[in-house]
């Protein structure tokens, strides 16, 4: 039965073969990691004597007993160790098998949607780039070649290729796990030698006080209050989409943001400084009391007729880009009622005293 080892911090495998005591001796150091990973080899390692199946060239090719036990090529079974013996070898873990390692034990500090932002960064760009290499080795070409090749890449919606926003966004990624990475084996992070690529810059463009009045007067009925609302706190799309009665403090007419939806899920707010009070206006006031009593009976402030918060798809491409359309505006993204809310001076008139009876305007 062979054993992992360690030997002044580093690990090496002891085990015997035909009758032999192998020693072979690796850079990784004692960590539970590292000896989990070296198990999983030394179990390769003894089922295939078992089987007969054994090269020794197959898991250990610079090893000096390579010669001793060289008797022929080497099977498909144990051919499948090599990768993973290329790791002994350099010292250092195959890319592939530290991301996976450093995703799990990040999973408890990161919210769920941006767990499943960086899964899909390591499966789409990462992992098939860079996944074969011993992390150690892997160097500023390495990351500038892939970074080359994700920029060719077909960009979302109407962009030819990927924005520098996301390109920058995976290599910022790369760089917090070879972080850790340079910090458990004791190399330098070559991440840190790499510029970000220069982003557009994103226009703000609000809406003026008549634009706003326009939009609000002509909205669908059932989106009118929810559009008051929306363009007088200016909150973001997923607090209010995830706004809930019970955050709703009409004694001290404050709206209490604690939490947000992404992606159907409802989460804590994206940053402490998320985490806020917002003081209602009058006219937001009187819109939360005569939207309470189109959905008081549900959790959610403003939801769907059975109940279940709303859809952010749903409603741009339903309700927001056809009424900008209608009314002869330019188009821009609802996260622009954000930007509005700035600069809106405080509406005087008042939104509808009872659902379904609409005024001209809130104002």
């Amino acid at each position: 039965m062979g054993n992992v080892r360690e030997k002044r911090g580093k690990l090496f495998f002891d085990f015997r073969y035909q009758g032999v005591r192998c020693r072979e001796y690796t850079k990784l150091r004692d960590t539970p990691s590292n000896r989990k990973r070296m198990q999983k080899i030394l179990d390769q390692i003894e089922q295939a004597i078992v089987t007969g199946t054994f090269q020794y060239a197959d898991f250990f090719p610079g090893s000096k007993l390579v010669h001793r036990f060289a008797d022929g090529g080497a099977s498909q079974a144990v051919s499948q160790a090599q990768p993973a013996m290329a790791t002994m070898a350099s010292g250092t873990p195959l890319f592939r098998t530290f991301i996976e390692d450093w995703f799990t034990l990040s999973l408890p500090s990161w919210r769920k949607s941006h767990a499943g932002t960086v899964r899909s960064t390591l499966d789409c760009h990462l992992i098939p780039h860079l996944g074969d290499i011993p992390v150690g080795e892997i160097t500023k070409t390495h990351i500038l070649q892939m970074r080359v090749e994700i920029a060719k890449r077909k960009g979302r919606g109407s962009n030819a290729t990927l924005s520098a926003k996301t390109i920058n966004r995976i290599i910022q990624l790369l760089h917090q796990a070879l972080a850790d990475a340079g910090e458990q084996y004791g190399f330098t992070n070559p991440t840190e030698r790499i510029k970000r690529l220069k982003q557009r810059r994103i226009d703000i463009l609000p809406f003026s006080f008549a634009e706003t009045r326009q939009i609000i007067s002509t909205v669908r009925e059932d989106y009118r209050l929810y559009m008051i609302v929306r363009f007088l706190t200016g909150m973001r799309t997923g607090e209010i989409h995830g706004l809930q009665w019970r955050y709703v403090d009409f004694e001290r007419r404050q709206i209490l943001v604690r939490k947000t939806i992404v992606r159907g899920n409802i989460e804590d707010t994206k940053t402490d400084g998320s985490l806020r009070e917002i003081a209602m206006s009058e006219p937001v006031y009187e819109a939360l009391l005569a939207q309470r009593q189109r959905t008081g009976d549900q959790a959610f402030v403003f939801c769907t007729a059975n109940g279940s918060p709303l859809d952010n798809d749903n409603f741009t491409h339903r309700v927001w880009y056809p009424l900008l359309r209608h009314l002869g505006l330019d188009a821009r993204r609802p996260y622009q009622t954000r930007h509005t809310c700035v600069i809106l001076p405080p509406f005087s008139g008042h939104p509808p005293k009872r659902p379904g009876i609409a005024r001209t305007a809130p104002g």
